[in-house]
């Protein structure tokens, strides 16, 4: 048995207090206090009387809401986790064996409850109401502590500056798990006010009709998030009942701050910049809006209740910010046994370098430590030199908000060396900088001048710029002077150069996704084998996860048999062999039209995603990876046999091409295929088809497969001389990419055992297509022997070069042998995708090189720029 709160200070005990009040908005209806309180005290009462360590696998949806309200009102000490990070999860449940696992369910309020054991194994202290992990590192098992106190302050302060009431609706754009989006329902839900429930992003159009519709007045934003404003021109939409934006999650730029905050008196808004850490339970400092355009350097002042005092640091003219109040942690918890702590901490050393003003504000001109936080990512200064040491390099490494500057010592190629340390600590490559010089700065003491070292970076700048203007444009950073030091197995274990590798591309940002970087679904299966190797098992949404959240779950490398596969790599893997052996007759398993189902799948994952006119480029430029090496293979078909007309190398059979089954239906397929992305693009750029596939993505999807239903049951005809109707398929398998649900997932497998019979009038061939969409809908990732994990991955990856090759290559080898004839066709289809994919690479290469050495040329203009 552990201590009982006093129920004086639990949290949340008496939301009914509220009564009909709108407690929480969501897409779907609103939810009083009353309602949202009887929710609450439901999931309380399955908890138990007997306070137990219980973890929240939360998302941004009402079940998750109403599990960390139900176990802070019911006393229980509460770890919040990520529940779309299973890595992050597994390692907490690892380190912490918490009593009651929570999760998600199927959102009705209900989360589901997981009893891992009666009673408690753990000793929990009186005070302990919340866990969260400290910043950056949400699969960490080192955890901050907080009270009830603390959160109850911190929300009573938070919501007395920001002046909030019970008319005011925040909307949640940030993760309940994380301690600024945990602060805004916090504050909100202390003063009576709504919530409006979302896990949309900013850049979705759909979060502002939602925004508009619940007449949100408030939104929460991190740095980046101001830039995804910008570029869905958020200053410009008539929001009438926004009254404030918050800021927190890192400096923002001053000029900024002041643009914002303009921009916010323009439009009628206040604009909040907020200081602040998990340790504080959020919020330390805020700049009143008043002054935000006049001090946009300035964290303001304390929140009420709390205090900042500026501590000497030797040797600095700048001290320490320490904080005091009653919203500051007890302390860290790295083990169980920490739970049975009490206080341990009274003040918050933040680690900032910071001076008071005379007007009052505080200002924070720096980090005492060696540690500086760049795009979001918290970088050691001395673990940069030690790596550069370990090259037989000697540097001093500075930083700030702006990016990481190095001192070398010696005759080094600055931008390569950039471009390998950038992937070496995960920077994007824009944010290191270089310099050689003949001896490092240093103090008349002899240690190292790491403000000088930061200086470079401004003097390389005022410098570059005129000597840009003088002799042109400055080269890339990035040139093709060939790979970063760190050899082939460095890039099979580096996340970001597994992105660049396989997606083309010069340098990762931290927020990158494997979709914001035009990945398809021809690099999909490329990228994932390889982060498999790295990551272990995947979860399903990895192509939509930052990069950056990817490097944390790295996990130690280890002897595997067994590897785990996204099921539609395993699904395309299986199909081509299949397709192969059956043209050989080797066995008969059809499961072409399987292919279009993962093809609709992948369609929906990864090329919707982005604003309409940025994903029609996308999916012009998918289509093309198809066409461009489908039209040369054929064109070169066309040369070597008499088989093929000249329709087939435009792609036109379908459309031209003879009633009966010749040679010339060889490539349908690929035909199809392209017909049905090019329509679905033209579909997709209409603004208010655009709008619906937003608002109801899988109700689009069904709707789909209705229409498309209709030439496959002859109740239209698709215009099309011979293939059967296969669109109703790829809308199949767009569907189950959209499936959320169980009710979704049961919709699309009833209609997949429904419809199928009697298309191909083959019962095995019928049952081998169900089988594979089934596998699909429901199991996320298929066990492979580990030794096949990469040929697995060739197979799946190369499926669309298979199915081209081989119509030459098997009857070449099959009067020898028909199992030669199917590992023939495979292995010469594997070579000639590796031969598509080298080719656009070796060509950027060669043409780089050649600037290159134009470059250095004497009298060639350019400049080299080592930054």
């Amino acid at each position: 048995m552990t201590a009982q709160p006093g129920l004086a200070r639990v949290a949340f005990a008496d939301l009914a207090r509220h009564g009909d009040r709108p407690a929480v908005y969501t897409p779907d209806g609103v939810l009083s206090y009353r309602e949202l309180a009887s929710l609450v005290d439901h999931v309380a009462a399955r908890l138990g009387t007997e306070r137990r360590l219980v973890v929240l696998a939360a998302r941004n949806d009402l079940d998750s809401l109403v599990g960390y309200l139900a176990a802070l009102s019911a006393g229980h000490p509460l770890l919040l986790a990520p529940a779309d990070k299973p890595d992050a999860l597994a390692s907490l449940l690892d380190a912490y064996d918490p009593d009651v696992l929570l999760r998600p369910g199927d959102g009705g309020g209900t989360p589901l409850l997981e009893e891992r054991r009666r009673g408690t194994r753990h000793e929990l202290h009186p005070e302990l109401a919340l866990l969260l992990s400290t910043s950056g590192s949400t699969g960490s098992p080192k955890l901050v502590r907080l009270s009830q106190a603390n959160l109850t302050a911190n929300a009573e302060a938070i919501a007395e500056y920001l002046h909030i009431g019970p008319e005011d609706r925040a909307a949640t754009t940030l993760p309940l798990h994380y301690c600024y989006g945990l602060s805004v329902i916090n504050s909100h839900l202390a003063r009576g006010a709504g919530l409006v429930l979302t896990d949309l992003s900013v850049v979705d159009p759909c979060f502002w009709d939602l925004f508009q519709e619940r007449r949100a007045t408030s939104f929460a934003a991190v740095p980046y998030t101001f830039d995804l404003l910008e570029r869905v021109g958020f200053a410009g939409k008539d929001l009438p009942h926004l009254r404030y934006v918050t800021q927190a999650g890192g400096r923002l730029a001053p000029e900024k701050v002041r643009s914002w905050a303009e921009t916010g008196q323009r439009r009628g808004w206040d604009f909040f910049v907020m200081y602040g850490a998990t340790e504080a339970t959020a919020r330390m400092a805020y700049l009143p809006p008043d002054l935000a355009v006049d001090h946009p350097e300035s964290i303001g002042v304390p929140v009420p209740g709390g205090m900042f005092r500026i501590e000497p640091v030797e040797d600095l003219a700048d001290g320490e910010l320490v904080y005091t109040g009653p919203n500051v942690m007890l302390g860290y918890a790295e083990q169980p046994a920490d739970l049975a702590l009490g206080r341990e901490v009274h003040e918050l050393r933040t680690g900032d370098l910071a001076r008071q003003r005379a007007n009052g504000l505080y200002q924070v001109v720096g980090r005492r430590s060696r540690f500086v936080k760049i795009v979001g990512l918290r970088v050691d200064l001395g673990q940069v030199e030690k790596i550069l040491a370990e090259m037989g390099i000697t540097a001093a490494a500075a930083g700030s908000d702006d990016g990481l500057v190095v001192a070398v010592e010696g005759d080094h190629d600055g931008g390569m060396l950039a471009k390998a340390l950038a992937g070496m600590i995960g920077l994007p490559r824009a944010a290191v900088v270089i310099h050689t010089v003949e001896a490092l700065p240093r103090l008349a003491t002899g240690k190292v001048d790491y403000p000088a070292v930061l200086l470079l970076a401004v003097t390389d700048a005022s410098a570059a710029a005129p000597a840009a203007g003088r002799a042109g444009p400055a080269a890339p950073a990035d040139t093709a002077d060939g790979p970063a030091p760190a050899g082939r197995a460095a890039a099979d274990t580096d996340i970001r150069r597994i992105f660049m590798d396989a997606l083309e591309c010069s340098s990762v940002a931290d927020d990158d996704t494997f979709v914001s970087l035009d990945g398809d679904s021809l690099s999909y299966v490329a990228v994932s084998v390889r982060l498999e190797q790295v990551l272990g098992q995947l979860p399903p949404d990895w192509h939509l996860i930052p990069v950056q959240e990817l490097e944390r779950r790295r996990k130690p490398k280890q002897r595997r048999f067994v590897s785990f596969l996204e099921t539609s790599i395993v699904v395309r893997a299986a199909a081509i062999v299949c397709i192969v052996a059956t043209h050989v007759e080797l066995f008969m398993f059809q499961t072409a039209h399987l292919l279009f189902a993962v093809a609709g799948y992948n369609f929906a994952r990864f090329q919707l995603a982005e604003a309409r006119r940025p994903r029609l480029r996308r999916q012009l430029r998918g289509a093309a990876r198809i066409v461009v090496p489908s039209v040369a293979f054929i064109a070169l078909a066309y040369l070597l046999t008499d088989h093929y007309t000249l329709a087939n190398i435009f792609l036109l059979n379908a459309m031209v091409g003879p009633q009966e089954v010749t040679t010339q239906w060889h490539f349908w397929f690929v035909e199809l295929l392209v017909y049905i992305l090019l329509a679905m693009a033209a579909f997709m750029a209409v603004p208010w088809v655009d709008r619906w596939e937003r608002r109801a993505p899988f109700a689009f999807a069904l709707g789909l497969v209705a229409i498309a239903l209709l030439a496959r049951y002859d109740i239209v005809d698709p215009g099309l001389p011979k293939p059967p109707p296969v669109f109703w398929i790829f809308a199949l398998g767009w569907a189950l990419a959209r499936a959320r649900t169980n009710v979704h997932r049961l919709t699309v497998s009833a209609i997949t055992l429904l419809t199928l019979p009697g298309f191909f009038n083959s019962t095995v061939r019928e049952t081998t297509v169900a089988a594979g969409i089934l596998l699909l809908v429901w199991v996320p990732a298929l066990p492979v022997p580990a030794v096949l994990r990469k040929v697995t991955g060739w197979l799946a990856a190369a499926s669309l070069y298979i199915y081209l090759t081989h119509w030459l290559i098997y009857p070449v080898l099959l009067p020898i042998n028909p199992l030669l004839a199917v590992a023939g066709s495979l292995v010469l289809g594997v070579g000639y995708w590796a031969l598509c994919r080298w080719l656009p690479g070796a060509a950027a290469a060669a043409w780089a090189r050649r600037e290159a050495v134009l470059r250095r040329t004497p009298g060639s203009s350019g400049v080299r720029n080592a930054s």
